[in-house]
């Protein structure tokens, strides 16, 4: 059931899963002032929340995920300082729980800066990717120039970067930018909820620290990522759910997580 009541992003919590929905269909989910004052509280929330293991972002309607900023509104970057802070889209990055994107249809602009942002990318054949603001006399605002080159490499990323070209979603999984595709658009949810159940009955506090080594591991040089590793591997070690992990195992029966 939905629990927001703001009509341009909608909340559904099914289980320990979260789905955030950009709800401008007739826009097709085009960035509005109302999207950047809703989201980052609503990330924050949902954070903190014990009850949610993981968040999934999706766009309303059959036609698009996000096609970024909405030029009508007079304000064609997200760079700009809003009300939730510099670059709101930052705040899909702050999340410390997994973060999901699934994409159909247009994923543009500052919307493929927020899939950019998430963990994970999980795409339906018809989806469509492109940082076209170059042919709108602009630069990404909003992480474009900086996340895509460190997970699909320079020279690839500047080729999308600066021609403003799109490709489709076999081209986005092959170059990295997309984790998953899934055989159809009607196969989308099914296989996001699939790949969400999956990673909320992992412990939770373990993705959590396996998703910060990661993340801030890459900007490290390789001693340093390596100490931060040990040290989060000797937190977990102490935890609750290691202990549960080993009895299960033991007991030959499933874990039962508790995030402690």
């Amino acid at each position: 059931m939905s629990d927001n009541s703001h009509k341009a992003v909608q909340l559904e919590r099914r289980n320990s899963i979260a789905w955030i929905t950009f709800n401008r269909t007739q826009a097709l989910n085009a960035i509005n002032e109302d999207m950047r004052r809703a989201v980052p509280p609503l990330l924050a929330e949902l954070d903190s929340d014990p009850s949610v293991r993981v968040i999934v972002i999706r766009g309303a309607g059959p036609r698009s995920f996000c096609v970024g900023a909405d030029l009508k509104e007079q304000r064609p970057t997200e760079s700009q300082t809003g009300p939730a802070g510099p670059v709101w889209i930052e705040a899909f990055a702050h999340v410390s729980k997994p973060t999901i994107a699934s994409i159909h249809g247009f994923c543009l602009g500052g919307g493929l800066e927020i899939a950019l942002a998430c963990d994970l990318r999980i795409a339906s054949p018809d989806a469509t990717f492109g940082l076209p603001e170059p042919a709108r006399g602009l630069i990404p605002g909003g992480g474009g120039t900086q996340r895509l080159p460190r997970l699909i490499g320079l020279g690839r990323a500047l080729d999308l970067l600066i021609t403003a070209e799109r490709i489709d979603a076999a081209e986005a999984h092959r170059m990295g930018i997309v984790s998953r595709l899934v055989p159809s658009a009607a196969d989308l949810p099914q296989h996001t909820e699939r790949l969400a159940a999956r990673i909320a009955a992992l412990a939770p506090l373990a993705v959590r620290l396996v998703k910060e080594a990661a993340r801030c591991g890459i900007d490290l040089e390789l001693a340093a990522g390596l100490k931060l590793e040990s040290e989060l591997f000797l937190r977990v070690l102490a935890t609750q759910d290691r202990r549960e992990a080993a009895a299960a195992f033991v007991e030959k029966r499933d874990p039962v997580f508790t995030g402690t």
